[in-house]
């Protein structure tokens, strides 16, 4: 593994830092006050190509590599973490099950329309009683006349009523479990299909989500996306990348607690000296610089894998465990750096305190990533 960047992807970086210092970060605060991004500012990330990054040129993608799409998952989530879920979604959960499992047809209809935004994706695995245990799924698909019949409740839907097209995951075999589940593409409006009131969450407040509800729902024999019984596969699948996005994620709002931290730490003075002199508070910057530097080789390594097409769901664990767990540790250290004005609301750092929560959670919480990686360590001996 070659641990520099090349200039093309320095060039990216920067691209990418540019539009996030410049575009981003300004809607940031407005958008966690609101709870929703502008149609203009959801409308200039699609311009930049950033709501199609892995998608081929040929269906209007910017067609990059997995390390690109992590290096501008990391700058977009050091300016406005709730946009960083927003690309995740529609790059990693939606682009990428189409690209696996699609059809000619679906690629053509759905891919472009996501690339230039106008549609933009949802995943909807969660259930109100099924989280990790994503066999024990409820809601249910049946073969009927002109196509299927979907019945369920889903939950934590990431831009829920703002979608064009829900990727929903149903039991076609429901006593087969982990082996019976189906995934389908159901386009906003479809009859019986009824989204929830927005959910007030403690963080990423600018990503909409809300509850999906499926109650006879129909959709044509062209929704299924894949094979019939082979969904729990394919959501797998889409989440191993999906976690290299949320330890990019994690790792934005990291880096920006840490570049808050050193700031202040300079301005900032005590006793007749600036606080960054003071060897406690030092230490404590040394301390969260080592974790996030950490954190970026994990979330690269596990980006290279994937691009020399090599097993990488275990590297993505690895990643999105650390990462996400070093966020929240950055983001806490960077309130006590910042002392009562970091406690208060006008501080960006208690913004990174509360969408650093989330990255622990979502995408498989902090103990479903300490299971992969225990059981591929034990495959192994």
């Amino acid at each position: 593994m070659d641990f520099a960047l090349s200039d093309d992807q320095e060039l990216f970086r920067r691209t990418v830092r540019e539009f996030a210092e410049g575009v981003l970060a300004p809607a940031a605060a407005a958008a966690d006050e609101s709870g929703a991004f502008t149609a203009d500012t959801l409308r200039q990330t699609a311009a930049v190509g950033l709501l199609g990054m892995l998608v081929p040129e040929e269906y209007g993608g910017a067609g990059v590599d997995t390390l690109r799409f992590v290096l501008a998952m990391e700058e977009v989530a050091r300016a406005c973490a709730a946009m960083a879920t927003v690309l995740n979604v529609n790059n990693a959960l939606t682009c990428e099950p189409l690209l696996l499992a699609g059809t000619a047809a679906q690629k053509a209809r759905w891919l472009p329309a996501l690339c230039r935004g106008e549609a933009l994706g949802a995943f909807c695995l969660s259930e109100p009683e099924t989280g990790s245990d994503v066999a024990s799924t409820r809601t249910r698909a049946a073969a009927v006349d002109g196509g299927w019949q979907l019945d369920g409740q889903k939950t934590w839907v990431t831009n829920g009523g703002l979608a064009g097209v829900y990727v929903v995951f149903a039991a076609t075999t429901p006593e087969a479990r982990g082996r019976g589940l189906s995934a389908f593409l159901v386009e906003e409006g479809a009859p019986g299909l009824a989204v929830g009131p927005p959910l007030e969450k403690l963080g990423i407040r600018g990503s909409v989500t809300t509850d999906l509800t499926l109650a006879g729902c129909r959709v044509g024999p062209d929704a299924l996306l894949g094979a019939r019984d082979d969904g729990f596969r394919l959501a797998m699948r889409t989440l191993e990348l999906g976690r290299i996005g949320i330890a990019a994620q994690a790792l934005g709002i990291a880096q920006a607690s840490l570049d808050a931290a050193v700031a202040y730490a300079q301005e900032r003075e005590q006793f007749g000296r600036p606080i960054a002199e003071f060897q406690g508070l030092r230490w404590m910057l040394a301390d969260m610089a080592l974790a996030v530097d950490a954190a970026r080789l994990l979330t690269y390594r596990a980006a290279w894998l994937r691009d020399a097409g090599r097993p990488y769901g275990t590297a993505a664990a690895m990643a999105k465990l650390h990462a996400s767990e070093t966020a929240m540790q950055a983001a806490t250290q960077a309130i006590q750096v910042h002392g009562g004005y970091g406690y208060m609301r006008e501080s960006p750092v208690q913004r990174y305190f509360r969408d650093a929560k989330v990255t622990e959670i979502y995408e498989g919480t902090s103990e479903i990533q300490r299971v992969v990686i225990a059981a591929d360590l034990l495959r192994r001996r």
